[in-house]
């Protein structure tokens, strides 16, 4: 039976029959019986790389494996989000190596996406802490992959966009901590020179994320907000806090239970918006304690936040440049401000090195950006998409669902190796509505 599904960009939505498994033995008579599929995990990537007719859920696929609280290692299998791991590593004394803004995504999908978080210039990508997973492939046998052992596989499934198989098991590191706050540090900015100078200026902290607002043009173009952080010591904290260092009081959820109407969504709304977050932090620079939830995930303490952008849905659109074309930075946010495209979110980080196969990121400036769907939306970020690729620079799978396959192919400097890779582990078993677009799957 067939049931409508989308991810959390509500664009693309598609007639899928969803299999679930709870055991690898069930899961390899999915592969077996179906002549293809993908894997998914809780549908918190915004594009269609996890969609397809046939897709093979991971949720049930969620038992802890093995947890080593002196070493900080962690084992568990692929489908456990990290909501879970969280309240498990945090009471212990750890925390995630590198997390995205959300924690209610999988392990199987953050090695997927490889994904990256607010201290990639200090700390990399999430799987630079994997040691080793397991991979089923086409031919329903499964393959113990690192660094070390099947290495072209593991090097092709960490951001690969499940293209190589099912990943069903995972170890990685863990980052050792004192306390759940984070000591943080907010510093406003006038306009792009200045939030590109306080990048270079703090780039010592760990954490580092600017929000900017992508429509302001004249005085004030670029201006931001830099968030920078650090894990907290004990000796940070207030007396109420020093109680209980480990432990956060769970946050207040909200929730928008439905469709917010398209029209909201218009430069005059976005634009005051952006007005009013700026200017309510009214000083400089504020200094503060907080909790690591607002600091990590401050959209997830609303349920259903993607329903604000209507029923068309959204896509978010997020390209890196290389660092030195600060020039390019500027010129693409005068063409997204020119051009009037309401983004309510827009986060602008920088990048360290990278050395990763076929992951999205390098040393570099990185915007990402939501825009509502609508007729002119696609043309606009084709022109994007251009201006990207000519400055050497490339667009983040994990949240396209439009791009066409020569962006691909010119962004990803190991394509044409990842694509044989590809073929050598999955002869057109997996596939997904991304790889079928960008033509990377038979």
């Amino acid at each position: 039976m067939k049931t409508s599904i989308a991810n959390w960009g509500n664009y693309p939505v598609l007639q899928a029959n969803e299999k679930k498994f709870s055991s690898v033995r069930e899961l390899t008579l999915h592969v077996r019986g179906n002549d293809q599929l993908i894997a998914r995990g809780n549908g918190r990537s915004y594009g269609d790389a996890s969609l397809a007719e046939v897709v093979c859920t991971t949720l049930k696929f969620n038992k802890f494996l093995s947890f080593d609280k002196t070493l900080g290692i962690l084992e568990c299998e692929a489908g456990l989000m990290l909501d879970k791991i969280l309240e498990v590593i945090i009471p212990a004394g750890w925390f995630l190596p590198v997390t995205p803004g959300t924690k209610f995504i999988t392990v199987g999908g953050a090695v997927a996406s490889d994904v990256h978080g607010k201290n990639h210039h200090v700390d990399g990508c999430f799987c630079k802490y994997v040691s080793e997973m397991d991979v089923l492939t086409a031919s329903g046998e499964v393959f113990t992959t690192s660094r070390e052992i099947n290495p072209d596989l593991f090097k092709a499934t960490v951001g690969g966009m499940g293209l190589t198989g099912v990943i069903t098991r995972v170890q990685f590191h863990l980052k050792p901590i004192t306390t759940a706050y984070i000591k943080q540090k907010k510093i406003k900015a006038s306009g792009i020179e200045e939030i590109i100078s306080l990048f270079e200026q703090y780039n010592q902290y760990t954490y580092s994320v600017a929000w900017i607002d992508c429509l302001k043009g004249g005085k004030g173009f670029g201006r931001s907000i830099l968030m920078l952080g650090e894990h907290a010591q004990p000796g940070d904290l207030n007396d109420i806090q020093r109680k209980a260092p480990l432990k956060v009081p769970s946050p207040r959820k909200l929730n928008l239970p439905f469709f917010l109407p398209s029209f909201l969504l218009n430069n005059l709304t976005v634009s005051l918006f952006n007005f009013f977050f700026y200017h309510k932090m009214t000083k400089k620079v504020v200094d503060n304690v907080i909790p690591y939830e607002p600091f990590f995930y401050p959209l997830d303490a609303v349920t259903n936040w993607n329903r604000g952008y209507g029923k068309n849905g959204f896509v978010q659109y997020q390209f890196v440049i290389p660092l030195e074309r600060k020039d390019g930075l500027i010129a693409l946010l005068e063409k997204i401000s020119k051009d009037g495209h309401a983004s309510f979110l827009a986060v602008l980080k920088v990048f360290g090195e990278d050395n990763s196969f076929i992951s999205f990121p390098m040393k570099g400036f990185t915007l990402a950006m939501d825009f509502p769907v609508h007729d002119k939306l696609f043309s606009f970020l084709d022109e994007l998409d251009e201006m990207v690729i000519a400055m050497g620079g490339r667009i983040y799978l994990s949240k396209d669902a439009r791009m066409k396959p020569s962006s691909f192919i010119r962004g990803y400097a190991n394509a044409d190796e990842f694509l044989e890779i590809v073929k050598k582990y999955n002869p057109g078993k997996f596939n997904s509505l991304l790889s079928q677009r960008l033509e990377l799957t038979s």
